[in-house]
């Protein structure tokens, strides 16, 4: 199979998915279910790495600071939705957010940290949201660890994957940010 196959089938392998992260059906919220949380559906998994791909298209400072931003507004948006206090349309943001982020990888360092940072923070606070929203007052403190910790491995593990990539040709890398705004646009489409 070439590589253009091979990715095309893995990117459809992952649009078949369902998107697992919100069932409201977990009654344990400790250090290990924040931890299983980003990577149980694939609205989060796609754009905790799309972020980190995002950040290895660009020099200095930006490399860590998508990945911070990310994690910081994430941790606000969990406190407002534990704290009860609603946002606007979190599953439809959630899922605009893989589509954008899918964007944002596939243009590169084309889409400036001035526009990319202001983004990544407001889609961290929808994720956040949803996280916050699910959790009881009570296990927060573990839960809220362990989604950091499972974030910033997935932002880790893009910046890594868009780095090796982008040393050996950038077409991967925006061919994997267009699967992932792909996904984006079917998340999007079944949230409406």
């Amino acid at each position: 199979m070439t590589p253009t196959r091979s990715l095309l089938a893995g990117a459809l392998s992952l649009a078949a998915l369902p998107a697992l992260a919100h069932t409201g059906h977990n009654d344990t919220f400790n250090l290990l279910s924040g931890m299983a949380h980003p990577v149980g559906g694939l609205d989060h998994l796609l754009a905790m790495v799309a972020v980190g791909l995002w950040a290895a298209a660009h020099q200095g400072k930006v490399r860590l600071a998508a990945p911070a931003t990310f994690v910081l507004a994430m941790l606000g948006g969990c406190l407002l939705g534990a704290a009860g206090i609603n946002l606007p349309a979190v599953e439809p943001g959630i899922a605009l957010s893989v589509l954008v982020l899918g964007l944002m990888v596939a243009a590169g360092s084309r889409v400036p940290a001035s526009i990319g940072l202001p983004l990544i923070a407001a889609f961290a606070l929808v994720h956040g949201h949803a996280h916050g929203a699910e959790a009881p007052a009570g296990s927060l403190a573990g839960y809220m660890a362990g989604f950091v910790l499972a974030t910033a491995a997935l932002h880790a593990g893009g910046l890594v994957a868009g780095h090796t990539l982008l040393a050996r040709a950038s077409l991967w890398v925006r061919a994997t940010g267009a699967a992932i705004a792909a996904s984006g646009a079917w998340l999007l489409a079944s949230s409406l």
